[in-house]
């Protein structure tokens, strides 16, 4: 009996501490969620402080809790755009707000045309007399570009600025395909649609390398005149030209070169700069901490201070990320999931017009014609549709923006790659290698095919190409009808090129230069609304409390985002192998005819965990081992 009363006591023991520990970490997962959400009571006097550790997009990404649980990589932070740009136009127009702050020290990028629109209302706040303050240990072009509206820029003492300009390696496969025995039957219409050239060769053509140049010129000059614009006595052309000799000037020194070359004011850590912009804000009354000041957080800060909605509502909705097939996103834009909340907009019955916000290198040609129909629906019922390009609106993103009846973008915007292509893989090299071979009785020419196992035949082939030259020619149509012109007259500005918005307008790809708030007044003027009598009423997928919660659970602590330019360059790094990982992804799981612009997909912000639990992550590392 002793024993039995050992035992039993042991089993309680082990139940009671079961329990408490259910307990504590029930409320300990309820503590951060409600650490997590906005606290519009937060709001009192002082400074504005944008701390953008990750990277500012149009529409943030859903977390896949079990896709980052088997990548054992966080999720990159990501930011509304819009939230961002209201944040700091609301900020410019109240006076609890003396000062805002840039915390640029874990900022990852964004794309150019997004960036210079948080600069445009920097400046704009700026002339209202609203001082900006910025700090990082490091500032790539993308941070810069932001900083360079500062009254002040401060650099940590460990830091350095230096600037690289678009453009770099892309990846070719071609000899690692041929290694592990891989085949790519490509199919494409398009002299410059270099999607698939990854797949074909082991370099880039000449006419891949002239299209790509012509767009990454344009964007590094418009960088640079901005840049000029917002601080003229910096001495940034001749370093970023020839950065070594500058940097072997001064012994390494970068942060003293920043002061020499006037791309920086101040060196100082954190809690100097604290008690700078503390002088300005105010102290923080509630902490000790050295170099606290009053402060409130973007989060906050939009959650006290939500848009006005005066008048009638223009829908708009965001075509944000790679175009797929189904319910995917956001982030991604899912075909069906987008036609689902255009047909919402429809039922709700008092939408005076509609606005389609398009970010995206493109993706599957049949979920561009579903998200296509979606907006027809609106056109058919006379409502004015108009599309507002951001930093990419290419290929299927173009696809889309047809059914549009004016087309707002920006300068930096790059657009076209009008052009379709399909990539099937197979394995017969592979599998003959290990002396596995196919056969069997065929009775028509397509019987079996395509066959992962034994390749495709000349059959096959010739009807697969041909459905993708008709494609070719329905797009071609598309964009004719929707820009007044014959299909003839655009295959000669198509063929896949990629175009910069500025030329794009040239050739009459884009109607007009502007935002998203230029293209609301285009839609408000199209259906006779006048100004101050609209507001913006966005379609999309509403976040759940539990997704907001698992966003709260997977953040990234700040330590662990890049600091200093060696951490900020692995991580890019670290954002090239996972490309190489989305690229091979494209190549095996893309269904279907392909209008994409992949050489467009490195002027996005990209994250880390894309793609991250892919099963190329695991061959390719087997292959490296071998």
């Amino acid at each position: 009996m002793a024993f039995v009363r050992g035992a039993w006591k042991i089993l309680v023991a082990i139940k009671d501490g079961l329990v408490l520990l259910l307990l504590l970490l029930f409320f300990g997962l309820l503590f951060v969620a409600l650490s997590a959400a906005p606290n519009p009571a937060a709001i009192h006097s002082g400074a504005l402080v944008l701390d953008l550790d990750g990277t500012i997009v149009e529409e943030p990404e859903t977390i896949d809790p079990i896709g980052t649980f088997l990548s054992g990589q966080v999720p990159v932070k990501q930011y509304r755009l819009r939230d961002v740009l209201h944040g700091i136009e609301a900020a410019a127009d109240d006076e609890r707000i003396n000062a805002i702050v840039l915390d640029l020290d874990g900022f990852l990028g964004g794309g150019q045309v997004s960036l210079e629109q948080i600069g445009e209302a920097l400046d704009r706040a700026k002339a209202k007399g609203k001082p900006i303050y910025s700090y990082a240990t490091f500032y790539s072009d993308d941070a810069y570009l932001l900083a360079a509206r500062a009254n002040e820029i401060w650099l940590d003492p460990m830091g350095g600025i230096a600037f690289t300009g678009p453009g770099g390696n892309r990846l070719y496969y071609k000899a690692l395909l041929d290694r592990l025995d891989i085949t790519a039957h490509v199919y494409k219409v398009g002299t410059y649609k270099s999607a698939v050239e990854p797949y074909l060769r082991n370099d880039q053509s000449p006419e891949a390398e002239a299209a790509t140049r012509a767009i990454y010129e344009p964007l590094w000059q418009a960088w640079q005149e901005n840049v000029a614009k917002a601080r003229p006595k910096a001495e940034f052309v001749d370093y970023a030209a020839d950065p070594a000799t500058f940097a072997k000037g001064v012994d390494g020194d970068l942060t003293k070169l920043a002061i020499n070359l006037k791309l920086a004011d101040k060196i100082g850590d954190r809690t100097a700069f604290g008690e700078r912009v503390a002088k300005v804000a105010g102290e923080d009354k509630g902490s000790d901490a050295p170099g606290s000041f009053a402060q409130n957080s973007l989060t906050d800060w939009v959650a006290a201070e939500p848009p006005a909605m005066p008048g009638d509502a223009i829908g708009v909705v965001t075509v944000a990320g790679t175009i797929v097939d189904g319910e995917a996103g956001p982030g991604t834009a899912g075909g069906a999931r987008i036609a689902e909340l255009l047909e919402a907009g429809l039922e709700q019955g008092n939408l005076k017009a509609l606005v389609v916000r398009v970010d995206s290198p493109g993706g599957s040609a049949y979920a561009s014609e579903e998200i296509r129909r979606g907006i027809e629906k609106y056109r058919a019922l006379d409502i004015p549709v108009v599309i507002s390009m951001a930093n990419v609106a290419a290929s299927g993103g173009y696809w889309v923006a047809t059914a549009g009846d004016k087309i707002v973008a920006e300068p930096s915007t790059i657009t076209g790659s009008i052009g379709i292509f399909a990539v099937l893989p197979s394995f017969e090299k592979a599998l003959a290698k290990y002396g596995v071979n196919a056969d069997g009785v065929a009775t028509t020419p397509l019987s079996g095919q395509p066959d992962l196992f034994a390749g495709t035949n000349a059959s096959f082939d010739t009807m697969i190409q041909s459905g993708i030259e008709n494609d070719y020619r329905r797009f071609l149509k598309l964009v004719g009808d929707a820009r007044g012109k014959t299909p003839e007259q655009i295959d000669k500005i198509a063929q896949g090129r990629v175009w910069d918005g500025g030329t794009a307008r040239q050739i009459g790809l884009v109607d007009r230069f502007g935002s998203i708030d230029e293209a609301l007044e285009e839609a408000a003027k199209l259906a006779k609304l006048e100004k101050g009598e609209y507001h913006a009423f966005y379609l999309e997928t509403q976040e759940t409390g539990f997704q907001r919660f698992l966003e709260s659970l997977f953040s990234p602590a700040p330590a662990e985002q890049s600091r200093g330019m060696v951490a900020h360059l692995a991580w890019q790094q670290q954002a090239g192998f996972n490309q190489l990982i989305s690229d091979l992804d494209a190549l095996t799981s893309a269904k279907g005819v392909q209008a994409q612009c992949l050489e467009c997909r490195a002027l996005l912000p990209f994250s880390v965990a894309e793609h991250a639990a892919s099963g190329w992550r695991h061959i390719l590392g087997v292959f490296m081992k071998n």
